[in-house]
């Protein structure tokens, strides 16, 4: 959803009403998971995926019909493999769907949700999927305030809460409530959508590599900063365009800096002076990884001076040293690709051994903070 926004808010703000099919439940091996979105909008536009092209089609002719209805409907597709034309999963999971209209009159709070997003500001959407409650009404909340209404005030406070419990984690999945609001009842289905603000990525060194990694971390959708003490390097001009360049010691920085359990950081500067005290930080923040440049040798002698530092066996072996995976990289953007790979295994627990060479589900359960 995230991806498809600006489109989505070009759409909004002309007056166009448009179909937004979004998967709000998933079981076995699906391709996507809840919240990805696909939307077709005026002069018949799509934008967005919610199947890799197993069922988009079908979905194109059901965003179509809900805009020319006005009515919402939920879609569940499964695994088809007796008919070469029949519309269904390849992969053998299973997804459902919510395709409903959007416009200024169905959905009011639209235009500040994507504003929102774009901001990094974070908001959930709450969708009524099933029940006696009308399909597709939107109720948007964010720390402070919310808008929209999903037809009960009983129901809007219940939703409202169990929101606002899910916006530190960014969780998104369906909640089950009675008519009213009430706990532990099931009659009515809705679909949590939360925007989390984009984790960071953090680099700090300001060489060629430096570039390469800034560009695929923005890539993957991090906020990228990178951070180096020297001015000549640390030009904004030589990095992707989104990038915060930080003139700055980096241990400086990181301690004056928010850092949380979806941060990344890569030390590229394989120098001492700069390198043990930014580690001796890094260590002890939540970050999800820390990755560090250079030679083996170079890692024996860095973790010698950070055990000087007071630093314990539990804390340095949280280094991924050398950074990234065995991919045999060796220009700045191939040893790019191999440090994503070495983020997006640990991120979803992933070995990097080929897929060829293991058995079982591809696609791991989604963590809540993903």
């Amino acid at each position: 959803m995230r991806e498809i926004l600006p489109a989505l808010s070009r759409w909004y703000a002309s007056g166009e009403p448009f179909g937004l099919a979004t998967v709000v439940a998933v079981t076995r091996s699906a391709p996507r998971g809840p919240g990805a979105a696909m939307a077709v909008g005026p002069g018949d536009e799509v934008v967005g995926s919610v199947s890799g092209g197993c069922v988009e089609g079908a979905v194109f002719d059901l965003a179509t019909e809900v805009v020319e209805t006005g009515r919402a409907q939920l879609r569940t597709f499964c695994y088809s493999d007796e008919d070469a034309f029949a519309v269904g999963l390849t992969c053998g999971g299973e997804i459902t769907l919510l395709v409903r209209p959007v416009s200024a009159a169905t959905d009011p709070a639209f235009g500040e949700v994507a504003a929102s997003v774009a901001e990094h500001r974070p908001v959930v959407v709450a969708t009524v999927t099933d029940g006696p409650a009308r399909r597709g009404s939107a109720l948007a909340v964010w720390t402070d305030t919310g808008s929209g209404s999903l037809g009960n005030s009983g129901l809007d406070a219940a939703v409202t809460a169990d929101a606002r419990g899910e916006l530190a984690q960014g969780a998104t999945g369906l909640r089950h409530y009675g008519p009213r609001g009430e706990r532990r009842e099931d009659d009515v289905t809705v679909f949590l959508h939360s925007f989390a603000p984009p984790p960071r990525m953090l680099v700090f060194g300001a060489i060629d590599f430096a570039a390469a990694v800034a560009r695929i971390g923005a890539f993957l959708g991090y906020l990228v900063t990178v951070c180096d003490a020297r001015p000549v390097f640390a030009d904004p001009r030589r990095f992707p365009d989104g990038a915060e360049v930080v003139v700055d010691w980096p241990h400086r920085y990181l301690r004056s800096t928010d850092t949380d359990e979806r941060t990344v950081m890569c030390v590229l500067t394989h120098d001492p002076k700069f390198d043990v005290p930014l580690l001796e930080v890094a260590l002890r923040s939540p970050a999800a990884y820390i990755g560090v440049m250079g030679s083996r040798r170079t890692h024996e002698d860095r973790l010698a001076r950070l055990r000087e530092t007071g630093l314990g066996e539990t804390e340095l072996a949280r280094l991924r040293s050398p950074i990234g995976l065995d991919l045999g990289a060796r220009t700045p953007e191939e040893v790019a690709v191999s440090i994503a790979a070495e983020i997006v295994a640990l991120r979803w627990g992933g070995t990097g051994a080929p897929l060829a060479d293991t058995t079982g589900t591809i696609h791991r359960p989604r963590p809540k903070s993903v």
